[in-house]
């Protein structure tokens, strides 16, 4: 299990800059945060929860800007940490 610290200092960090983010990242945050997840053999990776629906994120390095921005929304959606 993921340590609640390193989440949330995920979770500032990201909140505070959307550059240079890799998709493992977003999983941690997935992890903790109770969000499901597959990648299922493809470029990108499908969160899925069922009040936030769902959200494709592409895999490549580094995640663009955008999907960092839109990754933020989907847990904000859910209420997640606080909402920061």
């Amino acid at each position: 299990m993921i340590a609640v610290s390193n989440a949330a200092k995920i979770l500032t960090r990201m909140r505070r800059s959307r550059l240079d983010w890799r998709i493992e990242d977003f999983k941690v945050l997935a992890d903790h945060l109770g969000i499901d997840y597959d990648q299922g053999g493809t470029s990108h990776v499908v969160f899925r929860h069922t009040e936030g629906g769902r959200l494709s994120v592409p895999a490549a390095k580094p995640i663009k800007p955008l999907y960092v921005r839109l990754f933020l929304d989907f847990i904000d959606r859910l209420g997640g940490e606080d909402a920061n």
